[in-house]
C-alpha cells in the first residue's frame, strides 16, 4: 500500500468516456478476422437451408408438388407450413398476418413457400428450383401512388395528429399551396445478409446464433413458432455486418426456419440468404406519397399545414404502424406549425412487408417538412434558408409560445438556431450562394446549387415499454471486468461505448473491460437495438450495474480501513482509502476474500416519456438531437448527372462518449441518407417483381460519390438537456436526414434554369433521369 502525498498525479485512464479509443473490432474488420455468424465453426453434421419462393405477387396455391425437390441430390427434408409445430406466424405485433411459410395463398413475389434442408447450401438452393407450383393468380396492388387512402385497405389503424384548427386557418390564409410528392424506399444493403445457425439441445432447447438487432424478439418468435416457452430458446449475436433496421424484425423468419429444422432433424441447421433472395424476400424502408396543403403569410411564415402520409406497407403490418406514426412525429422537422393536421395511411400492397430502416419513418416526415419550406420560398421569392430560420421553434430558454409539437410535446431544448448560424458562417453560405449565382449566369450547361437544411430528431421508442434495458457486470478477482448488456453491435460502436462507461465508473483502463456477445441467456427481455437508443439505454444499465459493485467496494473499504465512505475515492487504476492508495485489483481481491458480491445486474428505464396513440398526445421523446448540413452540387443540364462538390456538417451529440465513433456515424448516416434521396431506386414491374435486386441494378453510393470536400464537426458546446449517460446524445439515426441538403441543393440547381421562378418539386430518389425530367419541366414553365 502506498502512502498518499499531496502531489497528485495528473493521470487519467485510457479509454474512458469523452475520449476516442478506436472501435474494439476495427482491426478485425479490416483484417477479415472478425467472427460473424457465417464464420462460426459449424458443428459436425450441420445441414443447410434454401428457400422456395413465390413466383407470383398474389394468388391461391392450387397445388405444390415437391416430389422432385425431395428426390434431389443431398436433400434431407423439405419443410412447409405443416411442419411448423407452433404458430405459423412471425408478426412482431402478433397479428397473425406474417406466416413463417406461406399457407394456402401468397401475397407477394418472393414470399417463402417451403424450405429445403440439404447436406450443402448449393444442394438446397438448386433443389428449391425444382418445385412445381400451380397458382390461381389474383389481382395485385403494387404501387400506392394511385390508391385512394380513404377506401383502400390499411394494414393497421392509421394515426392522426391534430393541433389547432388547420381547416379554418387554411381557408383564410393569405397564401396557400397544395402539392404531392413521391418519395422512394431503400434497401438496407447490409454487407452481411440474413443468416442464422440453429443448434438443437436436449428436451425443447435450441441455441440460435442469429444476425439480429433484437435477440429477445427473435427468441420469442422462435418459441412462438416452435410452440415452446421462451426459456427453451437462447439467441446469441456477437456482431452483425450491418443492420440499419433490417434485422429488427426481418431476422426472425430465417431464425425460426433454422430452429424448426434443427429440432425436427436433431442436427444443426444454417440458413444464409443470397443477396438476390435477401433483397426480394425481406422488407425495406417504406416509400411514401406525401400530400400537403400549406397556408402561409406574405413573409413566408407558416400558418397551417394539412398532411397525408401514405406509405407502402406491403402485405402485412410488420412495423408499418409505428413507422407511419414516427413520420408524423417528424413532419414538423425543426419548424413550429401553429395549426396542423397530419394523417398516416399504411396501405396494403402485394409487395414484401416494409419494415424498420434507420430513422424509422422520421426522415420521410422531414422530407415532407422540407418540401413545404421549398414551396413557400418559391412562392414568396426568398432564399429557402431564410424561410427555414423564420419558422424555427423558439430557442431553448425562450419564453415564447412557438414550442409545441403536433403531438403536444413542448420542445424545451431547441438549439437549432445556434447550429444553423454557426454552420452558415463556417460554410460561408452567403458568399458561396453569391458565387453560385455568378457561376450559373455564365455557365450555359452546368448549373450549381446549394442548400442548408436542419435536423431535429426525437429520441426514444414511442412504444413506451421498449425504453428499458438490462446489463450484467462481473468483476473478477484479478480486477478484470466482464460486461454484457442487451444491446447489439452492428458496427456502430455500441459495445465500445458501453465498455467506456464501465471503465469510467471503476476508473480502470478500457483494456481491463471484456466485451462479450449479446445473449438472451445473460440479459433477458431486451429491447431491440434501434431508435438510436442503444447507448442511452444500455449505457445507463451498465452504469447502474457497475455502481452497485462500486458501492459494495466503497462500503467494504470504509469498514475495513475505518474511514468514512467519502474518503474512499476511485482514481485511475487505483483506489484512495483515507491517506493511502491501493491498486484496484488488490481492493477487489480483498473484497472477494471478505465475501463481497462482485457481480451485479443493472437496469434502466427512460423517465418522463408517455404516449397515448388514441389521443395523439404525449411526451413521446426524452430529448431531441439536432444538426445541420450544407451541400453544394453541380448538375449537367443535358444529362441530369451531378456531382456533390462539398458538404459541411455541424452535428449535436451532446457530450460525446466517443467523438471519433460519432463522427464516423455522422459521415455514414449522411452518405446513406444521400444515397436514399439520390441514387437508390427500388423498382417493381407490373407483375410485382423487384427488378433492382442486386448491386448491378440497385445503386448504393460508392466512395467516389462522396462529396469532394467533406467537413464534419461536432458541436463543442452542447450537452443533453436531460440527464442522459454522461450528458451524451444519440447519434445512430439523426445524421441520416442530413442528406436532405443534397436533395435540396439539386432542387436549387434545377430551379436555376428558370431563374428560381418555379419550384422544381423534385421527387426522390433524384436519379439523373428524374433530375433531367425536372429540368425540362421547369424550362417549360411547369411545376410538376
Amino acid at each position: 500500500m502506498n502512502k498518499h502525498t499531496t502531489e497528485l498525479k495528473l493521470e487519467t485512464i485510457t479509454g474512458g468516456v469523452h475520449s476516442s479509443p478506436r472501435h474494439d473490432s476495427a482491426r478485425k474488420h479490416v483484417s477479415g478476422t472478425a467472427v460473424y455468424i457465417d464464420d462460426i465453426a459449424e458443428p459436425f453434421g450441420t445441414l443447410h437451408a434454401g428457400l422456395g419462393l413465390s413466383s407470383v405477387a398474389h394468388g391461391i396455391l392450387k397445388s405444390v408438388d415437391l416430389s422432385a425437390v425431395r428426390a434431389a441430390a443431398g436433400v434431407v427434408a423439405v419443410l412447409t407450413h405443416a411442419d411448423v409445430p407452433g404458430v405459423n406466424d412471425i408478426s412482431p405485433s402478433y397479428m397473425n398476418d406474417d406466416p413463417v411459410l406461406a399457407s394456402g395463398k401468397v401475397e407477394f413475389y418472393g414470399q417463402p413457400i417451403f424450405c429445403v434442408i440439404a447436406e450443402t447450401r448449393e444442394q438446397a438452393r438448386r433443389a428449391a428450383r425444382l418445385a412445381k407450383i400451380e397458382y390461381e393468380e389474383l389481382p395485385a396492388e403494387i404501387d400506392i401512388w394511385d390508391l385512394d387512402v380513404s377506401s383502400h385497405r390499411q394494414v393497421v389503424t392509421p394515426l392522426t395528429l391534430e393541433r389547432g384548427d388547420a381547416t379554418t386557418v387554411l381557408t383564410g390564409a393569405p397564401r396557400r399551396v397544395t402539392g404531392r410528392m413521391r418519395l422512394g424506399g431503400q434497401d438496407h444493403f447490409y454487407l452481411e445478409g440474413q443468416v442464422s445457425l440453429a443448434v438443437p439441445g436436449e428436451d425443447d432447447d435450441v441455441i440460435v446464433y442469429c444476425s439480429t438487432q433484437g435477440p429477445s424478439e427473435t427468441q420469442h418468435m422462435i418459441a412462438h413458432a416452435l410452440g415452446v416457452p421462451s426459456n427453451a430458446v437462447t439467441v446469441e449475436v456477437r456482431r452483425m455486418g450491418g443492420g440499419f433496421g433490417g434485422k429488427e424484425t426481418q431476422a426472425n423468419q430465417c431464425a425460426a426456419i433454422a430452429a424448426i429444422a434443427a429440432k425436427k432433424l436433431k442436427r444443426a441447421v444454417k440458413i444464409r440468404l443470397d443477396r438476390d433472395e435477401d433483397m426480394v424476400a425481406t422488407g425495406k424502408r417504406h416509400d411514401f406519397a406525401i400530400d400537403y396543403d400549406i397556408g402561409f403569410d406574405d413573409e413566408g411564415r407558416i400558418l397551417a399545414v394539412d398532411y397525408t402520409f401514405a406509405l407502402r406497407a406491403g402485405f402485412s403490418a410488420d412495423l408499418s404502424g409505428p413507422v407511419g406514426d414516427r413520420a408524423l412525429f417528424h413532419c414538423d422537422n425543426a419548424y413550429f406549425l401553429p395549426h396542423v393536421r397530419a394523417k398516416s395511411a399504411p396501405l396494403y400492397t402485394n409487395t414484401v412487408s416494409n419494415t424498420a430502416f434507420r430513422g424509422f419513418g422520421g426522415p420521410q416526415g422531414m422530407v415532407g417538412a422540407e418540401r413545404v419550406i421549398d414551396e413557400i420560398a418559391f412562392a414568396v421569392g426568398k432564399d429557402p434558408l431564410e424561410i427555414r430560420k423564420l419558422n424555427f421553434y423558439d430557442p431553448m430558454g425562450a419564453k415564447g409560445e412557438r414550442n409545441l409539437t403536433p403531438y403536444h410535446q413542448k420542445v424545451e431544448d431547441c438549439i437549432i438556431q445556434r447550429i444553423v448560424a454557426e454552420l452558415e458562417e463556417s460554410a460561408d453560405y452567403a458568399g458561396r450562394r453569391q458565387a453560385i449565382q455568378e457561376f450559373n449566369a455564365r455557365s450555359r450547361l452546368v448549373k450549381r446549387g446549394i442548400a442548408l437544411t436542419p435536423v431535429k430528431f426525437g429520441i426514444s421508442f414511442t412504444k413506451t415499454e421498449s425504453n428499458q434495458a438490462g446489463a450484467l457486470v462481473h468483476v473478477y478477482t484479478d480486477g478484470s471486468v466482464h460486461m454484457n448488456h442487451g444491446g447489439t453491435e452492428m458496427g456502430q460502436g455500441l459495445h465500445l461505448k458501453v465498455a467506456q462507461v464501465v471503465a469510467e465508473e471503476f476508473q480502470i483502463d478500457l483494456d481491463r473491460v471484456k466485451i462479450t456477445a449479446t445473449t438472451t441467456a445473460k440479459v433477458p427481455n431486451t429491447s431491440p437495438t434501434a431508435a438510436s437508443s442503444g447507448a442511452d439505454l444500455n449505457g445507463m444499465a451498465a452504469q447502474d450495474a457497475a455502481r452497485q459493485i462500486k458501492e459494495r467496494l466503497i462500503a467494504f473499504a470504509a469498514e475495513t480501513y475505518k474511514v468514512s465512505r467519502d474518503e474512499v475515492l476511485f482514481l485511475p487504476n487505483r483506489v484512495r482509502i483515507g491517506a493511502e492508495e491501493i491498486p484496484f485489483p488488490v481492493l477487489v481481491k480483498k473484497a472477494y476474500m471478505a465475501r463481497v458480491q462482485l457481480s451485479a445486474a443493472g437496469f434502466y428505464k427512460t423517465p418522463k416519456i408517455n404516449w397515448d396513440r388514441s389521443k395523439g398526445r404525449g411526451h413521446a421523446f426524452y430529448y431531441y438531437a439536432y444538426g445541420a448540413s450544407c451541400s453544394e452540387v453541380s448538375v449537367d443540364t443535358l444529362t441530369g448527372e451531378y456531382i456533390v462538390e462539398r458538404t459541411d456538417i455541424l452535428h449535436d451529440t451532446g457530450r460525446s462518449l466517443n467523438p471519433v465513433i460519432d463522427i464516423g456515424q455522422i459521415e455514414g448516416g449522411f452518405i446513406q441518407g444521400m444515397g436514399w434521396l439520390t441514387t437508390e431506386e427500388l423498382w417493381w414491374d407490373g407483375k410485382g417483381r423487384l427488378r433492382t435486386h442486386a448491386p448491378s441494378t440497385y445503386k448504393i453510393p460508392l466512395a467516389s460519390d462522396r462529396p469532394k470536400v467533406f467537413n464534419v464537426e461536432l458541436t463543442d458546446w452542447s450537452q443533453a438537456y436531460e440527464p442522459t449517460i454522461h450528458r451524451s446524445k444519440a447519434v445512430g439515426e439523426p445524421p441520416l436526414p442530413l442528406g436532405l441538403s443534397v436533395l435540396h441543393a439539386l432542387s436549387d440547381a434545377v430551379a436555376s434554369v428558370a431563374d428560381h421562378r418555379i419550384c422544381p418539386r423534385l421527387d426522390a430518389p433524384a436519379t439523373p433521369e428524374r433530375v433531367l425530367m425536372a429540368i425540362e419541366r421547369v424550362k417549360a414553365g411547369k411545376k410538376g
